[in-house]
């Protein structure tokens, strides 16, 4: 274990830092709204196909996922039909939303997670999380495949796939199935482990977010994010962010809510490969 490496100051050497951050948080506060504004400028692309999703309240369209909301937002759940469990970093992302439902519905937006594996094994791990968000089995539909979130066994063998609006970003993970031991050692097999598949099962599918809007009858897709774009979604990582030590990614560190060591003392950290969560 490395020894941390604190800088330390007086109060006003900090003071003096503290602005000049100030400075540079205000910038990306209004860099960010924007953001938010080009994105909500993005045009609207009128959705043809008929997809069809099962839930609690039985098979429904894409437009009555809106439950009456003129918005929907979908977060798309890393929960193949092979998985056993769902993917734990998703896990964490839903830990951030689950709360937020009944106040997206106040201001006209409806939130599902939606995801391939059949609806009773999305049932009994929402049970096991404690979630109460609405969650849809998409399985038997082009929905996943139609927004590059899920992929064919046959297109990741060819390396034909588009995430994140390249075609080097999943298509390289199809290349890293047979990557070296220390790169395997990352996390990615750990991950697929947590799923009870393997790793090239694990990597078809991808997490993501998509925002679609109902009007006069006629669903639009506004928007979609993957990867990187789902950060500012991801509760957990903004508070790490204003952490002291950061988010201190080292090893496979994220499990669901109900997985951390109880026996862990309080304040105690790790760091390097031994870091626990």
């Amino acid at each position: 274990m490395k020894k941390e490496k604190l800088v330390t100051g007086t109060r006003e050497q900090w003071l003096a830092a503290r602005l000049d951050l100030l400075k540079a948080e205000k910038e990306l506060t209004r860099r960010s709204d924007e953001v938010a504004k080009q994105r909500q400028q993005l045009p609207w692309v009128k959705v043809d196909k008929n997809y069809r999703f099962e839930t609690d309240e039985g098979k429904v369209t894409l437009a009555e996922l809106f439950r009456g909301r003129s918005q929907l937002l979908v977060y798309h759940f890393m929960f193949g039909p092979e998985y056993t469990a769902g993917c734990p970093h998703c896990s964490s992302i839903a830990d951030g939303f689950n709360g937020l439902v009944e106040h997206l519905a106040g201001h006209d937006v409806m939130l599902w997670a939606v995801s391939r594996a059949p609806l009773a094994r999305l049932r009994a791990y929402q049970q096991r999380m404690g979630w109460r968000f609405p969650w849809a089995s998409s399985f038997g539909s082009d929905f996943n495949y139609d927004l590059n979130i899920s992929f064919t066994e046959e297109q990741q063998r060819a390396g034909d796939v588009d995430y994140n609006y390249s075609k080097s970003g999943v298509s390289s993970r199809k290349d890293s199935v047979a990557k070296s031991e220390s790169e395997q050692d990352s996390g990615a097999e750990k991950l697929a482990a947590e799923v009870g598949v393997d790793f090239a099962t694990f990597i078809r599918e991808t997490p993501g977010m998509s925002a679609f809007a109902l009007a006069d009858g006629i669903v639009y897709h506004t928007y979609s994010t993957y990867a990187r774009g789902l950060d500012g979604l991801w509760g957990l990582y903004q508070w790490l962010d204003r952490a002291p030590r950061g988010r201190n990614e080292t090893g496979f560190w994220i499990r669901r809510h109900d997985e951390y060591e109880r026996a862990e003392k309080p304040g105690s950290c790790c760091h390097g490969s031994e870091r626990r969560i």
